[in-house]
C-alpha cells in the first residue's frame, strides 16, 4: 500500500519560512512526478509546485520566487522550501506522487495534508 507522509507544517509569522517534507513508502517503483498542492477552506486543491524525475519544475504564479521544490536523495521524497510567507499562503498543503507503470497502471497518490498557518 503506497503511503505519503508530510511533515514540516506549522505556525509562522509573515515573512518567515517553513520547509515541508514528504516521504513515500510501500512501493518499489519510482515516482515520475511529485509535487505539492494546497487547499483553502471551501476551495478545491490548487497546484503549488511540481517536479519531474528529470528535475523539471513548475510553480504557481503566486509562489514563484518565494517557494522552491526539490527532490530528495531518498527515493520518492520531495521538499518544499517556503520563504517570505504571506498570510494568503495559509492552507492545508498536500504532497502528491504519480507512481506506476504501463504494466501496473499509473496512479496519483496523496498524503494526509499538513497545515500551514501564517500570522501577522
Amino acid at each position: 500500500q503506497v503511503q505519503l507522509v508530510e511533515s514540516g507544517g506549522g505556525l509562522v509569522q509573515t515573512g518567515g519560512s517553513l520547509r515541508l517534507s514528504c516521504a513515500t513508502s510501500g512501493t518499489p517503483l519510482v515516482a515520475d512526478v511529485m509535487g505539492w498542492y494546497r487547499q483553502f477552506p471551501g476551495k478545491e486543491r490548487d497546484l503549488v509546485a511540481i517536479i519531474s524525475g528529470a528535475g523539471a519544475r513548475n510553480y504557481a504564479d503566486s509562489v514563484k520566487g518565494r517557494f522552491t521544490i526539490s527532490g530528495g536523495n531518498v527515493k520518492n521524497s520531495v521538499f518544499l522550501q517556503m520563504d517570505n510567507l504571506k498570510i494568503e499562503d495559509t492552507a492545508v498543503y498536500y504532497c502528491t506522487a504519480r507512481i506506476g507503470s504501463v504494466a501496473t497502471g499509473i496512479e496519483n497518490y496523496w498524503g494526509q495534508g499538513t497545515q500551514v498557518t501564517v500570522s501577522s
